[in-house]
Parts: structure tokens; sequence; C-alpha cells
């Protein structure tokens, strides 16, 4: 009796320590400061004895808060760029804590390989994710897509994607790992990537990262279908999206939810100031918006 209410207590101070007083810092401060200091590993360890799972699920937790502060503010009202970092040391100390974390992984993968562009990083996460959630077919379903979609690495995609459907009983995984061999489409394979994601998501914060993401890639799917009817009908590429605009092949005009800028490259890619996350500042280019 004695030890389960000192254990409670010790419990309640770590919450008490991780998750209220950030909650409250987080009300009335910008993005760019520091997600603040928590104790290492090794001293969480410690400090929980049988309560690791619950501290893990606290260090996410902190995360998640501070995270999802960025879609309860306009996204060019930020004012810099997230702490990574900070969030990439808590989540990995987190599932050190508690490997079987599964809110740790899904959510690393959503920042680490979009908003960080740290893939490697992703995948060894999700390597060591794999090894204690044995069931779990999202872990190498998210490295499968990273390897194929960032990496260009086929054979690490085609080793994930059999593993994801072995595990799941589905012809999803076996549908996009085919489809990932070719190098057209791109943007329409991240599409139906994301979409399964924000589908099978219960985690408010992450589906709504997911919806905006899907927004976006929407949304240069639709100028990309405008371009290729272009090149189609006058048998040139266009230079830019005016172009497409005032011809009447692109309507209405293309909106980046993270607050950037579709432009056309020059090889006709179709790419966005923002690079698909919330952005610090706009770039000014001339030639990207068509101005």
């Amino acid at each position: 009796m004695i030890r389960t209410a000192s254990s409670g207590f010790i419990f309640l101070v770590l919450y008490l320590i991780l998750i209220i007083p950030f909650t409250n810092y987080l009300k009335n401060k910008p993005f760019e400061e520091k997600l603040g200091y928590t104790p290492t590993v090794l001293a969480l360890k410690s400090i929980a004895a049988d309560h690791k799972e619950l501290v893990a699920a606290s260090l996410v937790m902190k995360v998640l808060v501070y995270y999802g502060g960025l879609f309860d503010k306009t996204a060019n009202q930020v004012g810099g760029q997230p702490d990574y970092i900070t969030m990439s040391r808590l989540l990995h100390g987190s599932v050190k804590l508690d490997p079987y974390n599964m809110d740790a992984y899904y959510f690393a993968q959503s920042f680490l390989s979009w908003e960080v562009k740290q893939y490697k990083i992703a995948n060894d996460l999700l390597d060591y994710g794999m090894k204690y959630r044995t069931w779990d077919w999202y872990l190498p379903f998210f490295a499968g897509f990273n390897s194929a979609y960032f990496l260009k690495d086929y054979a690490a995609a085609a080793k994930y994607y059999k593993r994801a459907g072995e595990l799941s009983g589905s012809d999803l995984s076996r549908l996009l790992a085919g489809r990932y061999m070719q190098e057209a489409g791109q943007t329409e394979l991240a599409i139906g990537y994301l979409t399964a994601l924000e589908k099978g998501e219960k985690n408010p914060t992450l589906k709504k990262s997911y919806q905006v993401r899907l927004t976006a890639f929407r949304e240069a799917r639709r100028i990309e279908l405008a371009r290729d009817r272009y090149l189609e009908s006058s048998g040139n590429r266009p230079i830019t999206l005016e172009k497409l605009l005032s011809e009447g092949f692109l309507s209405p005009p293309p909106k980046d939810p993270y607050g950037g800028q579709f432009y056309l490259e020059e090889n006709g890619k179709v790419a966005t100031t923002s690079k698909y996350a919330f952005a610090t500042a706009k770039k000014s280019n001339s030639n990207k918006a068509g101005e």
C-alpha cells in the first residue's frame, strides 16, 4: 500500500515537471522558444522506476503539445523554426524508456522525414521500433516510403514493403511498392501514402498535420496536371504558373497551406517556396510566382 502510494506520488511529480508548467508556458510563447530542460534518459530511468511507460508517454505528450501549437496559429505568424533538435532528442529518449510507445515512432516519422529531412535518422528509429513492435505494419510502411520516395533506395523499399504487406495482410503495400519503382508520379504516390495515414490516424495533432500536407500535395498535383495539359496542347513546356492561369489551364490559383508560393522549376517540376513546411519567411522570386 505504501509502495503504491509512493510510486503514484513519484509519477505525479514527474508529470507536473514535464507537462503542466510546460503547457502553460507555451500559451504565450513563440515557437522558436526552446522546449526547455528535461532530465537525461538515464536520470529519468532511475526516477521513473516502475513507471517508465508513463514517463515516456509524458515526453511524447510534451512534444505533441509543443508541435500542436503550430496549428493553433496562422502559419504566416510563426516567428521562427520549431525546436526540432530537442523534439528529436525527447522522442528518442521516450523510446529508450518505452520501446513500444506507438506515438513516438509515428510522430517522429511525421516531422523527421518531412520537416527536418533526416531520412536516415527516421529510418534508424523505425528499425529500432520494429525490433519491439513486431506486429506493427506501419513502421515498415513508413520506412519503405522514406526509402523509395526520399532516398531512392528501391531495394530497401521493397524489403520494407514486403514486411508491411505480410503484417497487414493487405495489397496496399504491394501496390505502392510496385508504383514506387517508376520515376514518374511521385506526387500522386505521396498523396496515396498520406491519405492512408490520415484515414487511420487517431491522434488529432498528427491527423491535422497529414491533412495540411495532403492539401499542399493535392494543389501540387493539380498544377502538374495543368502543366501536362499545356504541354500536350502547345507542344511546349510552360515557364510559369501565370502562363497556366492566364490561358485557362489552371483555375483557381493554387494555394500553399504552409504559406509559401508554388512555382515551376526550370525542368518543369512543381515546387513551393515553403518546401512543404511552415516557413519563417516567404522567398521572393519574380519567376517563381509568375510575377
